[in-house]
């Protein structure tokens, strides 16, 4: 039986929705059950792709009862706030792998740089695999990439050569999943939940700092969010941005995607 794991932050799903969607090799899909995952599962329905749900400490046991030659997926998402705290988000990437590793014959990590805390991922489990094949998100000349952003924008060129020409006009990157999921980002603890206007006032504060004056739509061609115009559109009203659009891709999600599974034996 083959399982390919995939471990990932939740701003990613859309990528994965399309991969899962356009994959005519997989006979399963398990995921792990946490309040990561709901829009994801919603997506899922509406490509009417069939999934199962299980906490992650009773994968292993389900899989004991799958047929030892079917190609099984095993998607978990984690939180987008662990990025507020780099060594967090580390440790519960590394907590998650160890715990995955031992019912995966690989893992693809939907992650890339994230504050230079995830690069040496594959390094680091070398040793500790088992077997099991670790992968990170990287471009075309195998350099891991930096974020989310520099995933959808084609690569560490790219992604450096926007932020070149955004030098004299700053821009703030928003993706259709950043688009709506960035006030998921707790800033100093406050939260737009338990107090919005404090944490809008440290937003802005925030961007302020970092100069922003733009926002810089990603259109990545998937279209799984809803109103995402409308959310840029918010945005950029909010802080009084203007909006300028580029192009995304899957290119790099797909190429690692099949990379790992060709890895794996899956054809």
């Amino acid at each position: 039986m083959t399982v390919l794991s995939i471990l990932g932050c939740k701003i990613l799903q859309d990528e994965l929705v399309w991969l899962l969607s356009n994959d005519s090799d997989i006979d399963n899909i398990l995921i792990v059950e946490n309040e990561n995952i709901y829009e994801f599962t919603e997506k899922l329905d509406e490509q009417h792709i069939h999934y199962e749900i299980l906490p992650l400490d009773k994968i292993s046991n389900k899989l004991e009862d799958t047929d030892e030659n079917k190609v099984t997926i095993v998607v978990n998402f984690l939180e987008v706030a662990l990025h507020m705290l780099l060594d967090k988000l580390k440790s519960e990437v590394y907590q998650n792998m160890r715990e995955m590793i031992t019912f995966s014959s690989g893992i693809l990590l939907f992650y890339g740089l994230c504050g230079n805390v995830l690069g040496d991922v594959e390094k680091d489990f070398s040793m500790e695999s088992d077997g099991c094949v670790i992968r990170i998100l990287k471009d075309n000349t195998g350099r891991v990439v930096d974020d989310c952003i520099a995933a959808t924008v084609g690569g560490y060129a790219n992604y450096f050569k926007l932020i070149t020409e955004s030098t004299k006009e700053p821009a703030f990157f928003l993706t259709p999943m950043f688009a709506t999921s960035w006030k998921e980002f707790p800033l100093t603890g406050y939260d737009f939940d338990s107090n919005p206007e404090e944490a809008l006032r440290l937003w802005k504060m925030v961007n302020d700092i970092a100069g922003y004056s733009r926002v810089a739509k990603v259109n990545t061609g998937l279209t799984y969010v809803e109103d995402f115009d409308e959310k840029v559109e918010e945005y950029a009203k909010l802080f009084g941005y203007s909006i300028f659009e580029i192009s995304g891709n899957q290119e790099i999600f797909e190429n690692c995607y099949q990379s790992i599974k060709n890895e794996l034996g899956i054809i």
